[in-house]
C-alpha cells in the first residue's frame, strides 16, 4: 500500500492495489479523528457511495469505523450522487460526509471524497488535518456503550423538492420538451429521468442500469463518450441531450441539432440567462483555466469575476463567502447562488434544459448570439508527456521563465494562482500546470481560433522543451 494523499477532490486509487479495505479503515478512522475532533460526532456523518464495484461494501467499511468512534452514521440505502449527498448533509444537519466514489476515472478506481458540514469539498487545511491524524494514527477512544447508531436513508424525494425550488421546472414542463438522459451507469441513474418524467415529458434513457465496468468505457460526459447520445438525439429529433458522469457531479450537454456544449460554453449561456433572464447580481467564480469569455461578460453587466485555483472546493468557498451567482470549471462543475457550494451535474443540466425553453432554440445559435456581441473564442487542453526526471527541472524553470512574447504576441503579465498563466496582448492566454500525480505537463488555451491557439499552445511547448 502506498502513501495516502488527498488530490484536487479526495482520495484515489485502483481497487484492490491502492484502494484496500485496510487503507479504508485507516482514511475513516482519521476523518472519525478529526470528526471528533471538531466536535461534530452529536450531528453525525452521511455516507453515500457511486455504482462502481463493491462500493457497498466499501460504504460499509466506512460506517463501521464511524460507529466505532462513537458517531451516528445516515447510511444511503442505495448509490447516491456527490450532490445528493452533500444535500444530504444540510437536511440531517450533519457534521459532514464521506462519499465512496471515483467519480469519472475508469472502472478500476474507487475514491473516498470527504465533504464537511457546510456541503462542500473540504479545503486544503481540512484534509492536511486529516491526513495529520492518518499519519500519527491518533483515534478517538470510545468507551464501552459509545458506539454511534445506524440510520438508513434515501433523499431522492427531498432532493427532488428542493431542486424545483432552484430551477423552473413549469417552464420546462410548458416547452414541452424531448431529451434522451444518459447517466452512463452511474449514481445518477433515475434522477434526471425522474425528475423530468414527473413532468409528463417525453424521455428516452440510456445506460441507466448499473454496470461498474461503464461499457467498457469511463463515465466521463465529454464529446469523444457521448457519440450515443449525441446519435439518438439528432435520429429520434429530440431537444436536448444530457448525461451526467459516474457520481452525477459533472454534466454533458447536447442541443437540438446534436451539437455538443463544452462546458465553458455552459458556463457562459447560463451566466447570460442568471445575468439578465433571472436578473441576479454578484460576482462569477471560476478557476484559472476557464474561459475568460466570462470576464467580459461580467465587465458588461457590471459584476466582478474570482478567479479560484483549480478544484471545486475554490469555487464552493467563493459562493459562501463571496456570494457568487454562478460558480464553474472548464472540466464540467457548476453551481449557482443558493445550491449547495458542491458542483452539480443534475441541477446542471436542469438549468440548461429552463435556458433552452426560455430561448426556444437551439443552444448553439444562443451562443452564437454571445459570439456576435463579445467575439468568438476557442479553448482547448494540451496534454504533453515528459521523463519523470525531468519535471522538477521544468517545473524550475518555469518558476525563472518570463518571456517578452509567445509566438510573436506580446505577454502582458503572468499570473500564478495555480500553474503559469501567461496573459497575451491580443486577448489570448495560455495556462502551464504540472499533473500531481503523473510526468505530465497541461497547457490550457483560449484564443479567437482554434488554428492560433494550437500555435501558441505548439509555441509555449516548444519554448518549455515538452514538445516531441
Amino acid at each position: 500500500m502506498g502513501k495516502i494523499r488527498f488530490g484536487t477532490d479526495g482520495w484515489r486509487g485502483i481497487t484492490a492495489e491502492d484502494f484496500t479495505f485496510a487503507a479504508l479503515r485507516k482514511v475513516s478512522g482519521a476523518v472519525a479523528a478529526y470528526i471528533n475532533e471538531e466536535n461534530l460526532q452529536s450531528r453525525g456523518i452521511v455516507i453515500g457511495y457511486d455504482t462502481r464495484f463493491l462500493a457497498e461494501r466499501f460504504a460499509a467499511v466506512v460506517a463501521e469505523e464511524m460507529q466505532k468512534q462513537g458517531i451516528k452514521v445516515y447510511f444511503c440505502t442505495e448509490a447516491t450522487p456527490t450532490p445528493v449527498v452533500a444535500f444530504g448533509i444540510l437536511h440531517k444537519k450533519a457534521g459532514g460526509a464521506v462519499m465512496l466514489t471515483a467519480s469519472h476515472n475508469p472502472p478500476e478506481y474507487m475514491g473516498f471524497k470527504f465533504i464537511p458540514q457546510y456541503a462542500g469539498p473540504a479545503l486544503p487545511q481540512i484534509t492536511d488535518r486529516i491526513t495529520a491524524l492518518l499519519e500519527s494514527g491518533e483515534i478517538f477512544s470510545c468507551p464501552p456503550g459509545c458506539g454511534g447508531k445506524l440510520e438508513e436513508v434515501n433523499f431522492k424525494d427531498s432532493y427532488f423538492d428542493y431542486i424545483s425550488s432552484r430551477v423552473n421546472l413549469g417552464k420546462i414542463k410548458d416547452a414541452g420538451l424531448r431529451f434522451v438522459v444518459d447517466p452512463m451507469h452511474g449514481a445518477g441513474i433515475g434522477y434526471l429521468e425522474g425528475i423530468l418524467s414527473g413532468l409528463g415529458l417525453d424521455i428516452l434513457a440510456l445506460h441507466n442500469w448499473r454496470d461498474p465496468l461503464f461499457g467498457g468505457s469511463m463515465p466521463e460526459p465529454r464529446e469523444d463518450l457521448l457519440i450515443e447520445l449525441i446519435a439518438r438525439v439528432r435520429s429520434e429529433h429530440r431537444d436536448m441531450g444530457l448525461a451526467l458522469d459516474g457520481d452525477a457531479d459533472r454534466f454533458g450537454i447536447v442541443d437540438s441539432l446534436g451539437r455538443y456544449i463544452s462546458p465553458n460554453q455552459v458556463l457562459c449561456l447560463l451566466f447570460r440567462y442568471l445575468a439578465e433572464v433571472r436578473g441576479l447580481r454578484g460576482p462569477v467564480a471560476r478557476t484559472v483555466a476557464t474561459t475568460t469569455l466570462l470576464d467580459r461578460m461580467a465587465r458588461n453587466y457590471g459584476l466582478d469575476v474570482i478567479e479560484t485555483p483549480v478544484g471545486f472546493k475554490y469555487q464552493g468557498q467563493a459562493m459562501l463567502n463571496q456570494g457568487a451567482i454562478l460558480a464553474g470549471e472548464e472540466s464540467g462543475g457548476l453551481s449557482v447562488l443558493g445550491h449547495v457550494p458542491e458542483k452539480d451535474g443534475i441541477l446542471a443540466c436542469l438549468l440548461m434544459a429552463e435556458v433552452t425553453a426560455y430561448y426556444g432554440k437551439p443552444l448553439s445559435q444562443v451562443l452564437e448570439d454571445i459570439y456576435d456581441q463579445y467575439g468568438h473564442v476557442h479553448t482547448q487542453r494540451l496534454d504533453f508527456r515528459c521523463p519523470a526526471e525531468k519535471k522538477q527541472t521544468t517545473i524550475e524553470l518555469l518558476e525563472q521563465f518570463a518571456p517578452s512574447n509567445i509566438h510573436g504576441v506580446p505577454v502582458l503579465d503572468i499570473i500564478t494562482i495555480d500553474g503559469w498563466k501567461y496573459l497575451l496582448a491580443d486577448g489570448s492566454w495560455l495556462l502551464v500546470r504540472a499533473s500531481g500525480t503523473e510526468p505530465v505537463f497541461r497547457i490550457y488555451g483560449e484564443a479567437k481560433d482554434k488554428d492560433t491557439l494550437s500555435q501558441l499552445q505548439q509555441s509555449l511547448a516548444n519554448l518549455l522543451e515538452l514538445a516531441d
